[in-house]
């Protein structure tokens, strides 16, 4: 089988014989891309803040002190005419018609959450799972428009399917408007604090990072945000009407939180050989920053930023799977799962009672043969680079059984 679409990235120490179609640039410290795919940025499409509401825009830039670079401008009057044009105003008339019926949609099913750092499989895993007929989950346009998908999807989606790229940023994985997304960026768009609001002003030191593990979130706020992801998911379900399976990797460290909203949720941990995803990670948010930002990215204190959030993701992880069940946890490790993805649904779906998993065999099948012929990102790195990731990391890589030298 092909490696995992969504975020394969293969590793090799810098020197070594690999194939290459250019010449590959040294973009950040000790990280040599030999290729990367990904959408090439253009000025027409649709950013990650194009769904944002006027008021959590304003309050973005109020935050950052309106220190956009003047190059990005152009992309900041236009999320300010699309948030006081649209977002806010279609987001006013969608809760006067159907908010009284999202408020009284149920949650029937607790949901299934995909968990795992950034580029460990996620994406993969969660679209195997939304591949089956029984589960649906948040889909781009709806969480990239979260305030407003039931009233403009018709209409304003087939706009933004028009204007966006086909694969996304940051690999080739297609992209599409229905395809399963990340309820995060639902959160940011909402005006919801997320660590992700980083991305819009990269230089400036790292935001909302209490909000990867609520250590030091008042009460008060942590019912807000809790509040405003059970609203969303509401609205996803009076749509879909199906369990819904989340991903987001930083629900990795919200276990705590998301049992109080669900305390019958499903959580599947996949992960992955450390060198590939740091090197992956790093590719990640230095194409975010670079594409959705308002500021010319410099990069400084990435490779740190990138350290430290593993480490304190998997230190709430560790805080708080003792609350899971035998039936409410299943891990898998990235390997696996590209090697017998069958194999490996079929004992997930038995560990966690999900059902018979051979109603959703042929749909997996048929998404497996849909993405045989993905190209993965390859990477290189440094001696120097690799026993820095190590030293960090090596707790990881010992515990999950990864070489650690």
């Amino acid at each position: 089988m092909a490696e995992e679409p969504g975020c394969n990235t293969s590793v090799a120490v810098a020197g070594q014989d690999l194939e290459r179609s250019v010449t590959p640039p040294q973009d950040l410290r000790g990280i040599v891309i030999a290729r990367a795919g990904g959408a090439e940025n253009k000025p027409w499409m649709p950013r990650i803040w194009s769904g944002i509401v006027l008021s959590a825009w304003l309050r973005l830039l109020a935050r950052n002190r309106f220190r956009i670079a003047a190059i990005r401008l152009p992309m900041a009057l236009v999320i300010t005419v699309l948030a006081a044009v649209i977002n806010s105003p279609m987001g006013l008339l969608q809760n006067l018609l159907l908010g009284r019926r999202i408020r009284r949609t149920k949650i029937e099913a607790d949901p299934i959450f995909v968990i795992g750092h950034w580029r460990t499989g996620t994406t993969f895993l969660h679209e195997l799972l939304v591949a089956d007929p029984r589960h649906a989950s948040p889909t781009s346009y709806q969480c990239f428009a979260p305030a407003h998908f039931l009233v403009t999807r018709h209409w304003l989606g087939k706009i933004a399917e028009w204007l966006a790229p086909r694969h996304r940023p940051q690999d080739d994985m297609p992209f599409h408007m229905d395809s399963p997304q990340e309820d995060e960026f639902a959160l940011c768009n909402l005006g919801v604090p997320s660590p992700y609001l980083t991305i819009a002003f990269p230089n400036h030191p790292p935001q909302y990072q209490e909000y990867l593990d609520f250590e030091g979130v008042p009460p008060r706020q942590r019912k807000r945000w809790q509040q405003r992801l059970y609203y969303f998911l509401q609205a996803v379900t009076y749509t879909a009407g199906k369990r819904l399976v989340l991903k987001s990797p930083a629900h990795l460290g919200r276990i705590r939180v998301l049992l109080e909203l669900f305390p019958n949720a499903k959580f599947i941990h996949i992960y992955r050989e450390p060198l590939a995803v740091f090197a992956s990670t790093m590719n990640l948010w230095r194409r975010f920053y670079r594409d959705q930002g308002l500021q010319r990215p410099t990069y400084h204190g990435l490779e740190e930023h990138v350290l430290e959030t593993f480490n304190r993701l998997y230190r709430a992880f560790d805080r708080d799977r003792h609350l899971l069940g035998a039936s409410q946890f299943a891990e898998v490790s990235y390997e696996a799962l590209v090697a017998q993805p069958i194999e490996e649904l079929r004992r997930i779906y038995a560990q966690l009672d999900l059902g018979d998993f051979e109603l959703t065999r042929p749909a997996v099948e048929k998404l497996l043969e849909g993405r045989k012929n993905y190209r993965p990102n390859r990477f290189d790195l440094t001696p120097e680079v690799r026993v820095k990731v190590f030293q960090a990391w090596k707790w990881f890589a010992e515990r999950y059984g990864y070489p650690v030298s």
